[in-house]
C-alpha cells in the first residue's frame, strides 16, 4: 500500500523502497513493543523550504504497566533491536513524541532520493496532502 501510494504521487522508486522498509520497521516495532490493539500508520507528501518530503507516521496505544514484551533489554548479539538505526540510515529525521497513553514515531525522506535536501525544522502537516490506513 504504502508503495503505490508513493507512486502516485510520483515518488522515486527508492522513496518508495525506503518508505515500505520504514514503515515495515516502525509498524513491527508498535506490534513487538506495545499492547496496542490499534496501529495507526499515516503518510504526507510535504513542500516547503525544506524541499518536498514524505513523512511518515505511525502511532500506538501505548504499553501496559508491567507488560513483558517491553521489560529487559536486547543483547547485541540478538538479531532484533536494530530497527531504528535502519529508519536514521534511511531517513532525512525522525523522532517520536508521547500521545497520552501512546507513542507516535515518525520518519521523513526526500520525495525524490536523488535530490539533495537539507534536514529542517519539524514541519505542521496540518496542511499536507495525506493518507491514512
Amino acid at each position: 500500500m504504502t508503495r503505490a501510494h508513493l507512486t502516485g504521487w510520483g515518488a522515486c522508486e527508492d522513496t518508495c523502497d525506503a518508505a515500505a522498509l520504514v514503515v515495515s520497521e516502525l509498524v513491527t516495532n508498535a506490534i513487538v513493543h506495545t499492547a496496542s490493539r490499534r496501529i495507526h500508520c499515516e503518510l504526507h507528501e510535504l513542500c516547503d523550504d525544506a524541499g518536498e518530503r514524505v513523512r511518515i507516521a505511525v502511532r500506538d496505544e501505548g504499553c501496559v504497566p508491567g507488560d513483558p514484551r517491553t521489560a529487559g533489554r536486547i543483547a547485541p548479539e540478538e538479531e532484533h533491536g536494530r530497527g531504528l538505526l535502519l529508519v536514521a540510515a534511511v531517513s532525512t529525521a525522525w523522532g517520536a513524541q508521547e500521545t497520552g497513553p501512546g507513542l507516535l514515531v515518525w520518519a521523513e525522506l526526500p520525495r525524490d532520493a536523488r535530490a539533495v535536501t537539507v534536514p529542517g525544522p519539524v514541519p505542521d502537516t496540518s496542511a499536507a496532502t495525506g493518507w491514512t490506513w
